[in-house]
């Protein structure tokens, strides 16, 4: 069995995902972790499969049978385990380059971005449009921790982080 991580990419539908886990079923596969999104009419998933590496053509034959479906994959390999892992909510007034200079941060630190999650919204007694994110962090040193929390929050007042998991 090896694993492959497949990005998928349709407009929104009733039983789309419903096609997807059956041709991965069909075809031997063991559906691992995913990510599943709908965002302004299309859906997104990234979908990590275990699978004989002998039936994963048929899969992908199979997946791009389903109407107007683009995919990508890649075999993957099991990576090194971070010593700690770290989950942050953050929200800061929305502007250009914010998720730049975030990344910027977090990488100059050594600390590897795991799982990033934002949206935009406004808020609702000022009308300011804000910025939110979840971001999951595997850190290598734990001496990384502090460093975070205040190179985040030099990026400007306004930004409020919150440590959601240790």
């Amino acid at each position: 069995m090896l694993r492959y991580l497949i990005t998928l990419q349709a407009p929104d539908r009733k039983g789309l995902v419903e096609q997807i886990a059956h041709a991965v079923s069909r075809h031997g596969g063991n559906w691992l972790d995913s990510e599943l999104r709908h965002i302004d009419g299309i859906f997104a998933a990234i979908i990590l499969l275990e699978i004989p590496s002998m039936r994963m053509d048929e899969l992908i034959e199979a997946l791009e049978c389903i109407d107007n479906l683009s995919l990508t994959y890649a075999k993957t390999s099991v990576a090194q385990k971070p010593i700690k892992r770290l989950t942050y909510s953050l929200v800061a007034y929305d502007r250009p380059g914010l998720v730049l200079d975030i990344s910027n941060r977090i990488t100059a630190l050594g600390i590897n971005i795991e799982q990033f999650s934002s949206q935009f919204e406004t808020a609702g007694h000022t009308g300011i449009a804000l910025f939110r994110a979840t971001i999951g962090l595997g850190l290598t040193d734990l001496a990384q921790e502090d460093q975070l929390v205040q190179s985040l929050y030099s990026l400007g007042d306004d930004l409020v982080l919150d440590k959601l998991s240790r």
